[in-house]
């Protein structure tokens, strides 16, 4: 998609402008942007882009399947990620997950939902931050936001997981340094992006909730992507400037 995307028209995904945007945010936006672009240069310089370093020695590609296989977990930051691909118009995605170590102590699920599927332990709990879109050069091309069950995590208010973006660190070397530093800074790069779609995200799920009476929206297979902003990182850091 080339364009912004809603799951429902009437609630429409606007594109993400500078504007309102103080100096020192863009600073900080910008700096995350210089970092990211940092570590897709010294990929390339490696022979590899953020896709091919993601799935090297990883075996057959296959569709569904997680890239590394045990997802990439960084115990200290408690946040976690994992690739694959089962979309058209993409090669594949990164999904994006704080786990509950990282939480405030007081942070809870959302409530109003039915919750026909159980809720995991609270040493399990996760929240979905976004998902990254990758194009076939192995560069980013979007952020999407999805239901609850396609990422399988406990559901937080949009509020509350904003609240996570700024906690959200992969460090290490598994599978690759520059593919952590990357993710981890284009996180912080696209903060306004991504929590204008999970904003959205709320608005969908609780328009769909209200026109589907009865039905357990969080568990709706109807229900996937809720939505979607393209992402051109370079004209996003020029902007910052």
């Amino acid at each position: 998609m080339d364009a912004p995307w809603s799951a429902l028209p009437d609630i429409p995904l606007r594109p993400v402008t500078v504007e309102g945007l103080d100096d020192a945010t863009r600073a900080h936006l910008r700096t995350a942007g210089q970092t990211a672009q940092a570590a897709i240069g010294a990929l390339k310089q490696a022979g590899h882009n953020l896709v091919s370093a993601i799935l090297a020695d990883q075996g057959a590609f296959y569709e569904m399947n997680h890239y590394p296989e045990d997802d990439v977990y960084d115990p200290k930051s408690a946040c976690q990620y994992y690739y694959h691909a089962h979309r058209a118009g993409e090669h594949g995605h990164f999904h994006t997950f704080v786990r509950r170590k990282a939480m405030p102590e007081s942070m809870r699920p959302a409530p109003g939902f039915q919750r026909s599927e159980p809720l995991p332990p609270v040493d399990d709990e996760l929240a979905h931050l976004v998902c990254i879109s990758m194009d076939a050069f192995g560069l980013p091309q979007g952020l999407f936001a999805v239901n609850r069950w396609v990422s399988d995590e406990t559901w937080y208010s949009a509020e509350a997981t904003i609240a996570l973006l700024d906690r959200f660190r992969i460090d290490g070397a598994y599978p690759h340094f520059a593919v952590n530093q990357w993710l981890t800074q284009l996180v912080a790069l696209c903060r306004p992006q991504v929590a204008a779609l999970l904003r959205h995200r709320d608005a969908v799920i609780g328009a769909w909730q209200a026109t589907h009476p009865g039905r357990d929206v969080l568990e709706d297979r109807e229900l996937e992507m809720t939505g979607y902003l393209p992402l051109d990182v370079p004209r996003w850091i020029t902007a910052l400037d």
